[in-house]
């Protein structure tokens, strides 16, 4: 570990020196560890995924189908059904594309050239020519373009929030650090990808390429697993089941069909057989929903849009749905849970409290103006003139606090001229500046609590300037230590008078006059305590990972209900201290894990899946992009970078936790919506399967001709299936717990409400055919086709909910149900068209009469369906 060497043995293992290396040992080993560059995969061919697409059972069936109804002279329907497979193929394609572009992402942020010595002089190389042993010079606004340690750091401070998650800047220095650092804390090393933001430093080149640590992010992006949806996972088990079933069913009437011919000693066999295979064919048409992967599409897209609405967009349409099965939420703090804005929250002066900075005359007090000018003059930090924060967020916080106390920073820096002043280091742990005021020249210093305390012999009580007792400096400390314990950054202010044209040296920061110590927290955001709290009631555990200290992550947690009695909080070193076992028998007790690292994040992830739940991961750096691809549902922040958004599967515009729970809101109603279109569409094919098998057994004509089922599937079931798509949440949709994540896609009482459906419209159907066959063979097929649609269509109003009427969820309440039935009843009267009721087998004598019995027999079911809700459980 080279931020655990000092300087002179990091150079001597990596056999450089400070003047650099010669251009030809550069050559050698470029040769040898190879370019500063991220590698990937090869990638699957396009070609490859969409002939990928045709191996689901489902459309195998269709296709072999299709490719028969060809060989007989049925053209249309084979048209149809190879239309709508190839569109499903290629909109499959576009969504894999799309999530490949993480790792460009990654790429994109290597800084293109670097500053080095070579053969003892500078010159500028291409970054992915660097190798281990270079030297690099850095200043503000350079890319790090390869993992370093610093040999050299003059008030350098880098933002390395995509490798960490934390935001705020990081002062750096040379000295060795001799515990085991996690990477946040080595903070005299440099990496790949980070911005340097302030100050100059020199770096030694210690990794390049995948040894980087933007390397092993790219490693674990690659290695990390892209999961099935839970819903994916349900349809992708149930159409193998009933891809099977479909083709056992269809060679089973196909042989019964053949054999009692045989039976019979039929005279041509080969036009049985012919006409066995067809209905064999037509059993296999009307099982398949061959619309349902566009239908759930579409419905998915709706959810989209609603989800887009509350601040959540979706960049692959399962995640929709998954968030409404999701058990625990995996959040960042900073920006998600917090407000990623540094605030004054409280404040410690002897004789004078908080309230006097927040009165109209707190310029007049003495104390509170002192406190007011040394945080504001004292202070590089500036609001830009769209309202942006300019500057280190800790010191954006006091300009903040003066002007939302009415005060005008600008105003007082116009009015005190700051002549002269010493930056800020680390060493030190002060700032101070010279400023002339209506009292006098003045010096102010701020800094650590601590530092603060043992260069002031003075402190103002009360407006007046006292002698810095053991009891008063007692009294600070406790306050400090109060603060500590609240998760409070904490800094003191101090002044003392000087002369006119004074200027200051490191010496002269003593002998001070403490003013008061302001304390500052990044605040939880208003809304994210209802929120967590509507997580828990929905069965839903709340985790926070976060790259802050244990403590503060810890208080936060506390305050906003994450955290309750019982509960752990675990670091990065802690975690990686345990086995997985160990790990899985505490995993649900732990609620807060502080300064992580990107494999403990993806560890994190698969201990919830190791349990069977569904988990939300969010992030917005670099580091986090591995965990978001192996989450279930990774979710990405508007503010983060390009890598976390690509890897993700939802991003929040907002980088708000509270979204995140409006998502599950909205999720679950889209999966409730997917399940009723589903049971709608099953319900009517079983319907079908239902009077089919009951005319072979009665030795009835086939019922519905190929065509007719391929209308019903194609274009009269899809409207009302999509409309339900468009139902409204359900009352108390998030007071029920997640649903199990191997709940099958007709788990939860599906397959009992499609059952019965199913038995109703196949009861209805019958009887249609049998009244139609007292005029006609012809009459019966006819009866048959018009009373299974308007079944089939007025299901709608039944599907709309599982156990409430509509009359119950409002009947008006989703009117795309309503114009869905009143389109479906249209595109039926287009069959009754002369030359078009021919295509369709519907008799010239079929009329008003037969249609008011189809009609009829289609409100019963429907009847029937909607009374028998009051009978079931609530549960379902």
């Amino acid at each position: 570990m080279y931020f655990q060497k000092n300087v002179e043995e990091t150079l001597k293992e990596l056999n450089t020196d400070i003047n650099g290396i010669s251009s030809e040992k550069a050559a050698g080993l470029l040769e040898k560890y190879g370019r500063n560059e991220l590698q990937e995969k090869d990638k699957v061919p396009t070609w490859k995924l969409f002939l990928d697409s045709f191996k689901d059972p489902l459309v195998i069936i269709l296709l072999i189908a299709a490719l028969v109804q060809i060989v007989l002279g049925e053209t249309m329907e084979s048209l149809i059904i190879f239309a709508v497979i190839i569109l499903n193929s290629i909109l499959g394609v576009v969504q894999t594309k799309k999530a490949e572009s993480s790792l460009e992402s990654l790429k994109a942020l290597s800084a293109p050239s670097a500053k080095v010595i070579r053969d003892g002089g500078k010159v500028t190389v291409p970054a992915a020519e660097l190798v281990p042993g270079d030297i690099v010079l850095l200043e503000a606004g350079d890319y790090v373009p390869a993992d370093g340690r610093l040999i050299e750091a003059q008030t350098l401070k880098s933002v390395e929030g995509m490798l960490t998650g934390e935001s705020e800047p990081v002062l750096k220095h040379t000295d060795v650090i001799n515990e085991d650092a996690a990477l946040g804390d080595q903070k005299n090393m440099v990496f790949s990808g980070s911005l340097v933001v302030y100050g100059r430093g020199t770096m030694v080149v210690t990794g390049t390429g995948m040894n980087t640590e933007m390397g092993k992010i790219a490693g674990l992006l690659e290695g990390a697993e892209t999961k099935l949806t839970p819903l994916q996972q349900g349809i992708e088990v149930f159409s193998k089941k009933l891809g099977v079933g479909i083709t056992l069913l269809a060679l089973a009437i196909f042989a019964i069909q053949v054999g009692k011919a045989f039976m019979m000693g039929t005279s041509d066999m080969g036009e049985v057989v012919l006409s066995s295979f067809m209905f064999a064919v037509a059993i296999a048409v009307a099982a398949i929903p061959e619309a349902l992967s566009s239908i759930l599409t579409i419905v998915l897209a709706v959810g989209t849009n609603n989800m887009a609405k509350k601040q959540a967009i979706i960049r692959k349409l399962p995640a929709v749905e998954t968030l409404g099965s999701a058990r625990v939420i995996c959040t960042d703090k900073t920006g998600t849970l917090t407000q990623n804005k540094m605030t004054v929250v409280d404040s410690f002066m002897v004789g004078t409290d908080n309230s006097i900075f927040k009165s109209e005359n707190s310029m007049e007090n003495r104390h509170a103006k002192l406190m007011t000018l040394c945080s504001v003059l004292c202070n590089d930090s500036s609001i830009g003139a769209e309202g942006q924060e300019i500057g280190d967020p800790t010191e954006t916080a006091f300009i903040n606090y003066a002007m939302a106390n009415n005060v005008s920073y600008e105003d007082i820096r116009n009015k005190n001229e700051r002549t002269a002043e010493i930056p800020f280091d680390s060493d030190r742990k002060l700032m101070t500046t010279v400023n002339k005021t209506s009292d006098g020249t003045l010096m102010f210093t701020k800094g650590a609590p601590d530092i603060i305390f043992s260069r002031a012999d003075k402190v103002i009580v009360d407006g007046e300037e006292v002698e810095f007792t053991e009891e008063l400096k007692q009294k600070f400390r406790e306050a400090n230590e109060g603060f500590s314990k609240r998760a409070l950054r904490v800094l003191a202010f101090a002044y003392k008078n000087v002369d006119d044209g004074f200027e200051p040296e490191i010496e002269d920061e003593n002998n001070l006059t403490l003013i008061g110590l302001f304390a500052m927290i990044d605040p939880p955001r208003p809304e994210v305590i209802d929120a967590v709290k509507e997580a828990k009631e929905a069965g839903i555990k709340t985790v926070m990972i976060t790259g802050d200290h244990k403590t503060t992550a810890a208080a936060i947690a506390l305050e906003i209900g994450i955290m309750e009695d019982g509960d752990l909080a675990f670091t990065g070193k802690e975690l990686d201290a345990i086995s997985d076992e160990e790990l899985d028998e505490k995993l649900e007790r732990i609620s807060v894990y502080a300064r992580v690292s990107p494999e403990n994040k993806i560890r994190i992830v698969r201990a919830w899946q190791r349990k069977g739940c569904v988990s939300a991961m969010t992030g917005d750096g670099v580091n986090d992009a591995p965990a978001l691809k192996q989450a279930d549902i990774g979710i990405g922040m508007g503010s983060g970078t390009d890598v976390a958004k690509d890897s993700s599967d939802m991003v929040l515009v907002d980088d708000n936790f509270a979204s995140i729970v409006n998502a599950v809101e909205e999720g679950r109603t889209v999966y409730s919506n997917i399940k009723k279109s589903i049971t709608y569409l099953f319900a009517g094919n079983l319907g079908a399967i239902i009077a089919i098998l009951f005319a072979v057994f009665a030795g009835w004509s086939n019922p519905f001709t190929a065509l007719q089922l391929l209308f019903i599937n194609l274009v009269n079931d899809s409207l009302p299936a999509i409309a339900l798509g468009f139902e409204p949440s359900e009352k108390g949709v998030m007071k029920r717990p997640p649903r199990p994540a191997d709940e099958g896609i007709l788990g939860g009482g599906t397959m009992q409400t499609v059952l019965f459906r199913g038995i109703v419209i196949g009861i209805v159907t019958i009887a249609a055919q049998y009244l139609g066959m007292q005029v006609s063979p012809e009459f019966g097929v006819a009866m048959a086709f018009t009373t299974l649609i308007f079944s089939r269509t007025l299901q709608t109003i039944a599907s709309r909910s599982n156990y409430s009427t509509a009359i119950s969820v409002g009947f008006f309440s989703n009117r795309f149900a309503l114009i869905a039935i009143c389109i479906c009843f249209m595109l039926y009267s287009i069959v009754l068209i002369p030359g078009v009721r021919e295509i369709f087998s519907i008799p010239a004598m079929f009329g008003t009469t037969e249609l008011s019995i189809c009609i009829g027999l289609a409100l019963v079911s429907t009847l029937i369906m909607e009374i028998s809700k009051m009978f079931r459980s609530k549960n379902i």
